[in-house]
């Protein structure tokens, strides 16, 4: 059995325990995965609640339109729009990270190209930072995700001596990133409504 094979499959032990204690890298990988689903659906219950209040304040705006009173739709329609602006990113969040669980999925099915990590890594680090102050829950796990992923990546180094390549690794995330926003712009446009459009006197009006 190769040294990677060893270290993919078996716990340490003996005095490689005592000097690296830890679980085979197959073992991290699988926690990694289910926390991250844990995560996927922790967004997807939030972006529930969102499509529902957007449902409600999409029936205020249109009942304030319909009554012509103006300044009452302009407030619901500013909350609505900032609304929607959490519901895109967390839809952007969300698919990001569906695709970083199906890249950590065939990782662990294949055993090797412990390279694939490193843009992993770099994902969880740009949605922690777009959740924090929102969903503190979130921040403190992807968080704890993100130290688990660096484990496994030094593990897979120090096993392989490969290297990892950050610069390849950067422009990998972004274009898993890319992609999420690509699917979450299209969804949002499926998902939620557009306001009804003003008539050129009332445009006026709420400038006024």
């Amino acid at each position: 059995m190769s040294k990677f094979s060893q270290n993919w499959e078996e716990r340490r032990t003996g005095m490689k325990a005592v000097l690296k204690p830890g679980a085979p890298l197959r073992q991290k990988i699988e926690l990694a995965t289910r926390r991250m689903e844990a995560q996927i659906q922790y967004l997807n219950g939030a972006i529930h609640v969102l499509t529902e209040r957007d449902k409600y304040l999409f029936s205020k705006v249109v009942d304030a339109y319909s009554k012509h009173e103006i300044q009452r739709a302009n407030v619901y329609a500013g909350e609505l729009a900032e609304m929607r602006k959490m519901a895109g990113f967390m839809m952007n969040a969300e698919l990001a990270l569906e695709k970083v669980d199906l890249r950590l999925k065939t990782v662990t099915q294949l055993g090797n190209m412990a390279a694939m990590l490193a843009p992993v890594g770099k994902v969880i680090q740009s949605i922690r930072s777009g959740v924090e102050g929102i969903l503190p829950n979130a921040e403190q796990e992807l968080g704890g995700i993100g130290m688990l992923l660096d484990e496994i990546m030094i593990d897979a180094g120090q096993t392989t001596g490969i290297g990892m390549n950050f610069e390849g690794a950067s422009e990998d995330a972004m274009k898993i990133l890319n992609e999420a926003s690509v699917v979450a712009e299209q969804t949002m446009k499926e998902k939620f409504p557009e306001l009804p459009a003003l008539r050129a006197e009332e445009r006026a009006e709420m400038v006024e």
